[in-house]
């Protein structure tokens, strides 16, 4: 287990967060439908603002009440996501 965050990833109130920013409405939507999916795929689900074409997400683990490395893998792969 490491307690390294995902590069652009910051602690907030005990959870993995970062925003993210689109050129447009429909590219924030698009990349938040494929968050979705790889989170659906996962069985772990992040919490997701939408501001115009701004994504803001958050990871952690509400069993654990922590952020584990499963909310750090699915962080890192959301990056990728983003394009």
């Amino acid at each position: 287990m490491t307690d390294e965050n995902p590069a652009g990833w910051e602690v907030v109130d005990g959870a993995l967060e970062r925003t993210f920013e689109f050129p447009s409405f429909p590219e924030a939507i698009e990349f938040v439908n494929r968050v979705a999916a790889a989170a659906e795929e996962a069985d772990h689900h992040p919490d997701i603002e939408i501001h115009y074409r701004q994504v803001k997400l958050r990871w952690w683990t509400h069993s654990a009440q922590a952020i584990t490395d499963r909310d750090r893998d699915l962080a890192e792969r959301c990056g990728s996501l983003a394009g």
